[in-house]
């Protein structure tokens, strides 16, 4: 049973489309993820109209605000409840990041249990005294934070807090360059502050998430879109469907490569012994009455004879027949 949990992070790539969410949902238990993840937000609660958009989030449209960029990605109520049935009916886990109080409460009204609280709302200590108070596990990011800002909401949020929680190390910059991931600072979360780590992904590429699988993460989130060159904030630094999939592939073939048990020899590697390992044979003619030594037994493949292994009880006995070279040697 695998223990590290993939999330497909769909954020706003539906667009605020909920036929394309559907597609994405799709696509993510196609792949093999444990969960889906979007975004929800009130957008009047979240940002003021002044609020300028980010380098990354510039690409497509320069001219509108952020404010009402996040209006056109924000889904209803209606949305969330569909897509929270769809992935129960096809069997994938919904989960959602929470950025604002009157979303919280939407969580709530859905009888989500486990919630994520996104890096920009990391320091938002409205927010997480709400959270606080609710009996909901919490996954958090923590793009864009000092070990000093971790330490002050962590510590508010464990002391508080009655279920598990979970920390990811994350750098939101789009696309994560690899000399910025500094993938051991996840190791550093959880050394400092005793708690489950995890990895949100925003490089173009694979190695990082590997990096954090061998490390032991406990989660692993990657966006997920339909096509890279949608329009939209996100999509050029998430993977396509097919990318997504052999993203999990390797994750899991990761974890396989990393299960430590007791050291076994499986079927095939009993196969390839027998092929590759030697048995003693005779080095020349040997005739009846003579001692097996050094000069007359050597050993060599395969091993469907006396095993190599046996050579010191093999030495000094004395041979019971004639045997011609490469003779099969019998005590």
């Amino acid at each position: 049973m695998k223990n590290l949990k993939i999330i497909a992070e769909v954020g706003v790539n539906h667009n605020g489309k909920i036929s394309l969410a559907k597609k994405l949902v799709a696509h993510a238990k196609l792949a093999g993820a444990d969960f889906v993840k979007f975004q929800c937000y009130n957008t009047n609660e979240l940002v003021t109209s002044k609020a300028k958009k980010a380098k990354y989030q510039k690409k497509f449209n320069k001219s509108e605000t952020q404010k009402q960029m996040l209006k056109k990605y924000e889904l209803s109520e209606k949305n969330f409840q569909y897509l929270k049935n769809y992935c129960k009916k096809i069997g994938i886990k919904f989960l959602v990041s929470v950025f604002d109080c009157k979303s919280l409460n939407l969580t709530k009204r859905m009888g989500l249990k486990l919630i994520k609280l996104p890096s920009g709302e990391l320091n938002n200590f409205e927010l997480l005294e709400q959270i606080s108070r609710e009996k909901k596990e919490l996954i958090i990011s923590s793009g864009m934070a000092s070990f000093k800002e971790m330490a002050k909401s962590i510590k508010y949020l464990k002391k508080r807090l009655k279920k598990k929680l979970t920390v990811l190390h994350c750098v939101s910059s789009y696309p994560t360059k690899p000399n910025q991931v500094q993938i051991k600072n996840m190791l550093e979360i959880k050394k400092k502050f005793n708690v489950s780590v995890g990895f949100s992904d925003h490089t173009d590429s694979f190695e990082a998430a590997i990096s954090a699988t061998v490390l032991g993460a406990s989660i692993i989130e990657k966006h997920l879109t339909l096509n890279k060159k949608m329009k939209g904030p996100d999509h050029s630094s998430s993977l396509d469907p097919t990318e997504f999939t052999n993203f999990v592939k390797l994750i899991r073939n990761t974890e396989k490569i990393l299960v430590s048990k007791n050291q076994k020899v499986n079927a095939d590697e009993l196969k390839n012994s027998k092929l590759v390992r030697k048995s003693i044979v005779a080095k020349i003619k040997i005739k009846k009455g003579e001692k097996f030594s050094r000069k007359n037994i050597t050993a060599k493949r395969p091993d469907n004879g006396i095993s190599a292994s046996n050579w010191f009880r093999v030495l000094n006995k004395v041979a019971k027949k004639d045997f011609n070279i490469n003779e099969l040697v019998k005590l």
